[in-house]
Parts: C-alpha cells; structure tokens; sequence
C-alpha cells in the first residue's frame, strides 16, 4: 500500500515536471530557461528519491545525488558564461 502511495507522489511529481520543460522549450529569456531546468532537476530528484524508497534500492539515490550534482554545475556554468559575455 505504501509503494503505491509513493510511486503515485513521484508520478505526480513527473507529470508537473513534464510542464516544466514546456519553460525549457518556450522560455522568453535565457535566465526563465535555467530556472526551469533547475525545477526539472529538482523534480527527478524528488521523484528518484520517492522511486528508491519505494523499491528500496539505494542506488537509485547515487543517482539522485548526481542528478543534484550535475545541477549545480550547470547554474554554475551558467553563471559563468553570462558573466563572460557580459564583459565583452
């Protein structure tokens, strides 16, 4: 009963994800689109963790930490290159 409550949980997070990347797709500016891949990151995060519990396979939270780890490299990158454009 429970792994059903929290497979349903980490569809319903997929499913608000999915609108999320209609943002990716068709943000107005560059800055909209990071955010919405930060949401989306941060939803198959909480969906891969909600997975792994129901399961009970902790490999399935390696994967969520690198999720969260590529992530933070990609704002970082994005930072970095705006940054680098600004000045020209």
């Amino acid at each position: 009963m429970a792994e059903e409550a929290l497979l349903a949980a980490a569809a319903v997070i997929l499913l608000t994800v999915l609108a999320g990347l209609w943002r990716v797709l068709r943000g107005p500016s560059q800055a909209y689109k990071l955010m919405a891949a930060q949401f989306l990151c941060t939803g198959g995060i909480a969906a891969l963790l909600l997975v792994a519990y129901a399961y009970g396979l902790p490999a399935i939270v390696d994967v969520a930490l690198l999720l969260a780890l590529l992530g933070a490299f990609a704002s970082v990158a994005f930072v970095m290159a705006a940054r680098v454009i600004g000045t020209r």
